[in-house]
């Protein structure tokens, strides 16, 4: 995302973090798109006034995955606790006087979501949350939408989309040949799947890549 792009982008949330109202962005958009690189540059531009409370923490762990039998789908809508992600945004939504709301995040080192991660204050005004299924609206996903006042739809040229997947999936330990296949069968997958909330979005952000 070039400098002007984030610029123009972090203006628009800084209208949203005004104080005495807490107020929810989604940053939705397909597996490798750039969400998470933008919401930790949001909340790093915004400062104190901004918290990232990422969906990811809801991943089902490993142990209920291979129980399912759904642990060769690690990242499919199923693979979540949509309901309690929902709940924690309604939380977040309306935050009780005083009270101190301790989210969950996930450790990709680990592969697995740990609890109690992220404190997020009563007075931070915007919580900025990221994640594949935010515009998702089958089932358990589709109350999700109306605790995001604002939501914003990343796209990303799939060849470069497609390249970041593999190379993240070999940073984090995966042999590349194995990466290759995950990211067709699986992470594409759910690609198409994130597309068809596409025009839940108040906001779509077609991401610009410099040269290389």
């Amino acid at each position: 995302m070039d400098a002007w792009q984030l610029d123009a982008l972090t203006r628009r949330a800084r209208r949203l973090a005004a104080p005495g109202q807490r107020r929810i962005l989604g940053i939705a958009g397909a597996p490798g798109a750039g969400k998470s690189t933008l919401a930790a540059e949001l909340v790093a531009a915004l400062g104190g006034s901004a918290v990232l409370v990422p969906m990811d923490g809801f991943h089902l762990a490993q142990a209920e995955l291979r129980r399912l039998g759904r642990a060769d789908r690690k990242g499919a809508p199923d693979t979540f606790d949509a309901v309690g992600y929902a709940a924690l945004l309604a939380r977040l939504r309306e935050p009780a006087p005083g009270a101190v709301v301790y989210a969950p995040a996930f450790d990709r080192a680990l592969e697995e979501a740990v609890a109690g991660s992220i404190a997020v204050a009563p007075d931070v005004p915007l919580v900025i949350t990221e994640g594949n299924y935010l515009l998702h609206d089958d089932e358990a996903w589709a109350p999700v939408r109306a605790f995001i006042d604002e939501a914003w739809f990343l796209e990303l040229d799939p060849v470069v989309r497609v390249r970041r997947l593999v190379d993240r999936h070999v940073r984090f330990g995966k042999e590349r040949p194995y990466a290759e296949r995950w990211v067709s069968d699986s992470d594409e997958a759910n690609a198409r799947l994130v597309a068809q909330g596409r025009h839940h979005a108040d906001l779509v952000v077609p991401v610009a890549v410099g040269p290389g």
